[in-house]
């Protein structure tokens, strides 16, 4: 046949397109196109396809060779296209045992070494999922089966080179296995000697998905603190871990199938860009706060990150999506993470300690804290004090109780938020301003409380309404059905460090 037709897809962000590749051979003197606004890596293939075939005992037709890749106006990235290409001149000029008529529900990936070999490639999973969506078997490099299982149910063959494709393949197995993450050894909250105050702050913060601050000096165990959160989450269900696993599959690293269903934790160092936070780049690629949905982003030394990197949480910790924009399309990552940052109190990191080293002048301090603006100050949740560890903690063995270890809390937390479902549909941190007045509503003595706090806090009205969710949280942890003047009292003094 003279045109011969293969199906596979782009990746534009989450999305993946399906991508018909069209053959065609014709008379003339040989050349070879790619066209269908293909990329760099896209056009280099036409030499990786001719070696490929060569190597692997097929001959390479003489005369026009046409690959298009329609629709002809999606950008095509990536080398996902190589296998596609090879199998199109081998349809298109009789060769193999591939026929047109068993391919018509089938898609292929993979990139293809000189010699044959089939490569793994970035995203899979995200294909794969789609592919499942509408029933679509898919035939990918072997070393990507692992990966793409989950996306179940769907077809996966798996093949290590080009004639094993031409020969069909080998189905992989039914990889429910796989949708368990492995068990893992959680870091425990009694391992953070002392800190009790911290420790409920970390507790109530993983009740209601609320963002949160640590402000102390150096030592006290704030990064500790922030590593534990994790471990007081409930575990991803089915769709939340696929939608966590298909961002890591497109991000620069990719995805390691050992970590599917486990809550991400990311911790960025203070030097990194916006687009490294945000996302971005020439592939518009998910940056740290979209690798964090449904986990943990940590801050640690919040004042050193550049004053652009931190201003541009403000939105995507308001709306939970991150739109990165290009000339030629805007693309959507999730971005629904729960920010933990921390930092010292001054820029020597002492002040207020008993022995009296900080010697920082007000400006200073002032100057430090000022680093961090009022908008985003004003959409952390809690903000709440560590201080030094005494000599009594720090140095005695002694049993933590069950309310300061992960097993206990988390149960605590995984009821609580079991409430919030039932109750909004949804966890209370990410109630509307509506949702709050319906289901956040102070009796009297509370309404008062909170008139007199916002005076002398300087509340905004974002912030009465983030006290009013903490509150919230705080009662779901006890049990309560309305929200007392306690629970409020505790949820205004968790929002004092700094003020």
């Amino acid at each position: 046949m003279a045109v011969a037709r293969v199906a596979s897809r782009a990746q534009l962000g989450l999305d993946a397109p399906r991508v018909e590749v069209e053959v065609h051979l014709g008379s003339g003197l040989p050349t070879f196109s790619i066209v269908g606004m293909p990329a760099t890596a896209v056009k280099e293939s036409k030499e990786r396809v001719r070696a490929a075939l060569a190597n692997s005992g097929f001959e390479f037709p003489a005369g026009r060779i046409t690959v298009n890749l329609s629709p002809a106006d999606l950008p095509k990235e990536g080398c996902r296209y190589d296998l596609p290409i090879a199998l199109g001149i081998l349809l298109a000029s009789g060769q193999g045992k591939l026929r047109a008529a068993k391919l018509g529900n089938t898609e292929f990936y993979g990139e293809l070494g000189l010699t044959g070999e089939l490569k793994p490639i970035r995203g899979i999973l995200l294909a794969a999922a789609h592919a499942a969506r509408e029933r679509r078997d898919i035939v990918i490099p072997a070393a990507n089966v692992r990966e793409a299982r989950l996306a179940v149910p769907v077809v996966v063959r798996g093949a290590a080179n080009l004639l094993e494709v031409c020969d069909g393949g080998s189905e992989a197995g039914d990889g429910v296995a796989l949708l368990a993450a492995p068990p893992v050894s959680v870091p425990d909250l009694a391992d953070v000697r002392g800190q009790a105050a911290a420790k409920r702050a970390l507790i109530v913060a993983a009740a209601g998905a609320h963002s949160l601050l640590l402000v102390g000096p150096p030592g006290t165990g704030k990064t500790m603190l922030a590593q534990r959160l994790p471990g007081l989450l409930p575990p991803l269900d089915g769709a939340e871990a696929l939608d966590v696993a298909s961002i890591a599959s497109v991000s620069g690293r990719g995805f390691e199938p050992a970590e599917y269903g486990r809550r991400p934790f990311r911790a960025p160092h203070h030097t990194a860009s916006a687009g490294a936070i945000i996302g971005g780049g020439p592939q518009a690629r998910p940056g740290e706060v979209s690798l964090a949905h449904r986990g943990v982003l940590f801050l640690d030394e919040l004042p050193e990150f550049n004053r652009s990197v931190l201003e541009s949480l403000r939105e995507p910790l308001e709306s939970g999506v991150v739109a990165i924009s290009r000339a030629a399309r805007q693309l959507q990552y999730p971005a629904r993470f729960q920010l933990v940052a921390a930092m010292n109190p001054c820029p020597c990191g002492y002040l207020g300690d008993t022995s009296g080293r900080c010697r920082c002048a007000p400006p200073v301090i002032a100057r430090y804290r000022a680093r961090i603006s009022g908008p985003l100050l004003d959409r952390i949740d809690i903000r709440v004090a560590v201080s030094a560890i005494a000599n009594e903690d720090l140095l005695t063995e002694a049993a933590q109780p069950p309310a300061a270890q992960t097993p206990d809390a988390a149960e605590r937390v995984r009821a609580a938020r079991a409430r919030q479902w039932a109750r909004a549909g949804k966890l209370n941190a990410d109630l509307t301003g509506a949702e709050t007045q319906e289901h956040c509503r102070p009796d009297r003595v509370g309404r008062r409380l909170i008139a007199q706090a916002r005076s002398r806090m300087a509340l905004s009205a974002r912030g009465v309404h983030r006290v009013l969710r903490v509150a919230r949280s705080i009662a779901d942890l006890e049990g309560s059905g309305s929200i007392l003047t306690a629970h409020l009292a505790e949820a205004l003094q968790l929002r004092r460090a700094l003020d």
